[in-house]
């Protein structure tokens, strides 16, 4: 694990998921390891109720039914679509999801503008065509039709991204449950075994890119992710990331209490703007996700590391965001720079403390980026 920049769930969590299966004793659909209860349960973490001999670490912080739901539809062996704006969990969740049920979150299928058929069915390797003709063997199969095979997950990331023709050949897939290769005269067909299944993620901001037919919809259960508001359960996803950098780059840092409100407290603020905003360009172009609170606040960890006194400041902190947040110029440095003089300096005159700090360092990164 320490040979990987990032270990997918299956590895990272693995002695989470063996110790899951070892005293798991519930039904299991299909050929899933874990029983639907020991699935939410490694997901959204273990109480003193459940029982267990030692405690299982919350991985996804959101509403309880949105995890029950989805669970319940991979047992249906329907598709799973997860649905929400960027930076609310949705991969993250899926890549849980299948780590738990099959211990294989990395078959998946990244959807653009350039995925074609093939990236979900399957191509050819040319050279052993040329050599000894299509067979099996000459043929490279996609992460969703290796996941037919194997009975397991396939994972489509950004589905609206892709174009008509794909999707359209996902309907196939997932209506039949089968694939065909009609290059072949004997094997083939390629039937998905007993627990195969696909999540797909989808981005609400797309809408209106490559708008899903109703045909793909109605093979599809959704579930739509909100974006996180309550500033407890956020506070919480930021504190757990923001941990596993720490662990990832051996960094001993603390996150003062009173830096992490400021960051909360300043997204909250720029999304009520964004939210009584009239036009585009009163909006910055961030959709201001918690997601991008954690790249914030790890710029501002790294930053403190590598080029201050190890020490997390709330200049630094201002800084990496305004830094992170300012896209367009000048359009969302107008944007940050009313913030600033209009929210953050009465607030730093009353209040004091890290304000003030942050006020100094907002204006010095405005200064430097205008």
């Amino acid at each position: 694990m320490s040979e990987m920049l990032r270990a997918p769930a299956e590895v990272k969590y693995a002695e989470e998921l063996d110790y899951l299966e070892s005293v798991d004793t519930g039904p299991k659909p299909f050929s899933w390891r874990l029983s639907p209860r020991m699935v939410r349960l490694f997901v959204l973490g273990s109480e003193r109720a459940d029982g267990l001999d030692r405690e299982i670490a919350q991985k996804w912080f959101g509403d309880r039914s949105f995890v029950e739901r989805s669970i319940v539809t991979l047992a249906s062996d329907r598709g799973l679509l997860l649905i929400g704006d960027p930076g609310t969990g949705k991969s993250w969740l899926a890549e849980l999801l299948s780590a738990a049920i099959c211990r294989n979150s990395t078959l998946v299928v990244q959807g653009t503008a350039g995925t074609t058929e093939d990236h979900i069915k399957y191509s050819w390797n040319v050279s052993m065509v040329i050599a000894r003709g299509q067979s099996r063997e000459s043929m490279i199969p996609s992460p969703i039709m290796t996941a037919m095979e194997q009975g397991v997950i396939g994972r489509f990331e950004e589905l609206t991204r892709s174009t008509s023709d794909v999707q359209d050949a996902l309907i196939s897939i997932l209506s039949e449950k089968y694939v065909s290769i009609p290059e072949l005269n004997d094997d083939n067909i390629v039937f998905a075994k007993p627990g195969f299944s696909i999540i797909a993620t989808a981005n609400s901001r797309d809408r209106g890119v490559n708008d899903l037919s109703s045909a793909l919809k109605r093979r599809f259960n959704f579930v739509r992710i909100p974006v996180v508001t309550n500033k407890r359960s956020e506070a919480e996803i930021v504190r757990f990331r923001t941990e596993e950098l720490l662990r990832r780059h051996a960094i001993e840092l603390d996150v003062p209490p009173t830096l992490l409100d400021i960051l909360l407290q300043s997204f909250a603020d720029l999304r009520a703007a964004a939210a009584s905003a009239t036009s585009d360009d009163e909006k910055l172009e961030s959709a201001l996700s918690t997601a991008e609170q954690i790249g914030v606040l790890e710029d501002a960890i790294l930053h403190s590391q590598f080029f201050g006194d190890r020490t997390l400041r709330p200049e630094t902190l201002a800084g990496s965001l305004m830094g992170s947040l300012a896209r367009r110029s000048p359009e969302d440095l107008a944007i940050l720079n009313k913030y600033l003089h209009g929210v953050v300096e009465p607030r730093a005159k009353q209040d004091g403390g890290g304000w003030e700090g942050f006020l100094d360092g907002g204006r010095q990164a405005i200064a430097s980026l205008s």
